[in-house]
């Protein structure tokens, strides 16, 4: 009878079309919690908007006061197919009558390699792959940094400015989306090597003056600061994440592939955010049929459970035994919701995200000329960024969608990211539109 009752609820959860506030924002009970963490966890986390989630279902989050919201950044695009969606947990509750951990490092689970054994099949790397299994997305950088590094020989990493790779030592030295995230914490990693991303300084604005438009990693890396027989990887995200979504210029990425061939350096692409059908593709390179060498995934990949994975070229997994390794990651909790996530983006979600994500950036590109606030809308499937004059009116819109009951972010300097959980429908899509609008309308007429 709980049970049913259980699924009763979470039914009707996932299929609200709209949010229901019962309450001011944040209620009662959200102000208690909030006052206990605010006395108990550390001061470093940051907290876009007072939301106090309690549970949720599809594309639909109920706060601990009973007001539902619709969930358009879907736990920072971490939750792929939704909230509790029923396949992924009914693998995992499989998986707990079975066994809850056993380090896949030391010992040979069976639902370890069945998880690798599908990422290297739903991976192109240019021939054969295999999969190290971590944590999380930071990790899978930091994984990737020792493979380049070790399997080259060469010392040089390049990453882009505007990139967010993680906040771990060698994955924040990558990182260039906000100098917050290296303040005070040098010196960081040696041997990283920064470019514009597309080429230009500022990807998400127009080209200012001065602007470099030439090849900078050619011209001024290589030609002023190193040989390119010295550096190992570049490691570029296909669309910048917490660095605005941008996406990059048509012939960029097969260009980046084209440099890195010709110098011997291994291309990594980061689809931590970008990847698991998000742009309704199952990876973001796939638009430009650029292949890497390696390609780093995490976030959405177990559907909330933590894991990450680098999936590397056969060839380029050339460290031995003992060289890397993780006491968690391949968790077989995480594993099975990673391979029950990977059968549904296959076999309908990352179809809906295209669809659903031609729908929202359609809807929005139509209320960008009646917003003169919206500078831009971009994006891929369900991957959007809508750009804004500054910092104080995305931060405006961003919380002004919160308080009517649509979860949306920030991003880069001045934009709002959208990235729904990949099982959002055509009329939720709808609805998150009019009040984006509504919001905009607000900050609008405050200016």
């Amino acid at each position: 009878m709980q049970t049913h009752k259980v699924a009763s609820v979470a039914h009707n959860l996932a299929s609200a079309a709209a949010p229901r506030l019962i309450t001011e924002v944040p209620g009662p009970l959200a102000r208690q919690v909030m006052e206990r963490d605010a006395r108990v966890t550390s001061p470093s986390l940051p907290r876009a908007y007072p939301l106090v989630p309690r549970r949720g279902a599809g594309s639909v989050l109920e706060d601990v006061d009973g007001n539902r919201f619709l969930d358009f950044n879907a736990g920072i695009a971490v939750c792929s197919t939704g909230h509790t969606h029923p396949r992924v947990v009914e693998a995992i509750r499989r998986q707990t009558e079975d066994l809850l951990h056993y380090s896949g490092t030391d010992f040979y689970l069976p639902i370890y390699s069945e998880a690798c054994r599908e990422l290297d099949r739903i991976t192109r790397v240019g021939g054969p792959a295999r999969s190290f299994l971590t944590n999380s997305g930071t990790e899978a950088v930091e994984a990737a940094i020792k493979l380049a590094r070790h399997h080259t020989g060469r010392q040089y990493v390049i990453g882009f400015f505007g990139a967010f790779h993680g906040r771990s030592y060698g994955s924040v030295s990558l990182t260039a989306s906000k100098s917050l995230y290296r303040a005070t914490f040098g010196p960081l990693l040696p041997g990283i090597i920064h470019a514009p991303f597309g080429n230009r300084f500022r990807p998400n604005k127009p080209a200012a003056p001065g602007a470099f438009d030439g090849d900078y990693i050619e011209e001024v890396i290589f030609k002023r600061l190193v040989n390119p027989n010295e550096v190992a990887a570049v490691v570029v995200e296909p669309i910048l994440g917490e660095g605005g979504y941008v996406v990059p210029p048509d012939g960029w990425l097969a260009s980046l592939r084209e440099l890195c061939t010709r110098h011997g350096i291994l291309l990594v692409a980061d689809e931590v955010q970008s990847g698991m059908g998000r742009t309704g593709r199952m990876w973001a390179m796939e638009h430009w049929g650029v292949e890497p060498d390696i390609v780093l995934a995490g976030k959405g990949i177990a559907s909330g459970l933590p894991l990450g994975a680098m999936i590397a070229r056969e060839d380029l997994m050339t460290w031995t035994t003992g060289m890397h390794g993780s006491t968690y990651g391949g968790n077989p909790l995480s594993c099975a919701a990673a391979l029950a996530t990977i059968e549904l983006i296959e076999g309908e979600l990352a179809d809906n995200a295209a669809k659903v994500g031609e729908q929202l950036l359609a809807g929005l590109r139509g209320i960008a000329p009646r917003m003169e606030i919206i500078d831009d809308v971009r994006g891929l499937g369900l991957m959007i960024g809508v750009e804004f004059p500054d910092h104080d009116v995305a931060d405006a819109v961003e919380k002004a969608c919160f308080r009517r009951g649509l979860l949306v972010l920030g991003a880069g300097d001045s934009a709002v990211r959208m990235s729904p959980p990949l099982v959002v429908r055509p009329d939720q899509a709808e609805t998150g539109l009019a009040i984006f609008e509504e919001a905009c309308a607000e900050v609008a007429a405050s200016r």
